[in-house]
């Protein structure tokens, strides 16, 4: 009896009931993005997701992560490449490095619409499983240059309880760590992960997937710097 009673209490319960992470991923293809910089990021984004110590961190006992990638560059461009999926096996992990890596580059080169980037990472958090934790992990190299600003979109929309992570690329614009600090990351523990060139992209993105799995380490922020957001 007591058998049946916990197989249907496990049944009722919902699918997102155990998940501590809902990670949706947004990589930059606008026109700085050339066909090199392209393979490099697939390459490295696919490559950081096959990892063992991030698979190990994915399948660790506290949970459940859910995944989802979106490809963004000007306004009202965003290319879902993996809609949201509960990594609960490395074959749920494998098929998503396979969708990374099959997803063409766009071909028309496009602005920088990171505002429009950002609206949409928090549509698509609204049909996220639901988890303990929500973070938009952002990667690119330039500054907002079309379409709404990141300042704007924050005013403007509700992103309580989502942490908006940044990973800044600096080859094409010197300023691109200050303007993530400053502009784009917010919410709990919300850090940038740093690639000074394209070709440090692959060691950034597996170190920031790995803090962002690992969760907030909000001891280690200053007493007097209360996290943003």
């Amino acid at each position: 009896m007591l058998r049946l009673v916990l197989l249907v209490l496990c049944l009722a319960a919902p699918a997102g009931a155990d998940c501590r992470l809902a990670l949706a991923l947004a990589v930059d293809v606008s026109r700085s993005i050339d066909s090199q910089d392209y393979v490099i990021q697939t390459d490295g984004l696919a490559g950081a997701l096959a990892d063992k110590d991030v698979r190990a961190a994915i399948f660790g006992p506290e949970g459940r992560v859910a995944l989802a990638i979106y490809y963004w560059s000007g306004r009202g461009y965003q290319d879902l490449v993996q809609p949201w999926v509960i990594l609960d096996s490395p074959e749920a992990l494998d098929a998503a490095i396979r969708e990374v890596r099959r997803t063409p580059r766009p071909e028309a080169p496009l602005a920088t619409a990171l505002g429009d980037a950002l609206s949409y990472g928090l549509d698509l958090m609204a049909d996220a499983p639901d988890c303990e934790r929500r973070v938009i992990d952002v990667a690119g190299d330039g500054q907002n240059n079309e379409g709404i600003s990141v300042a704007r979109t924050y005013e403007r929309e509700d992103f309580t309880g989502i942490t908006v992570n940044g990973l800044a690329i600096g080859e094409h614009e010197a300023d691109i760590v200050d303007y993530y600090q400053g502009e784009l990351i917010r919410g709990p523990g919300a850090f940038v992960e740093v690639a000074p060139s394209q070709t440090d992209y692959p060691d950034a993105i597996r170190r920031k997937l790995l803090r962002e799995l690992e969760g907030p380490m909000i001891g280690l922020l200053p007493p007097d710097a209360p996290a943003k957001g």
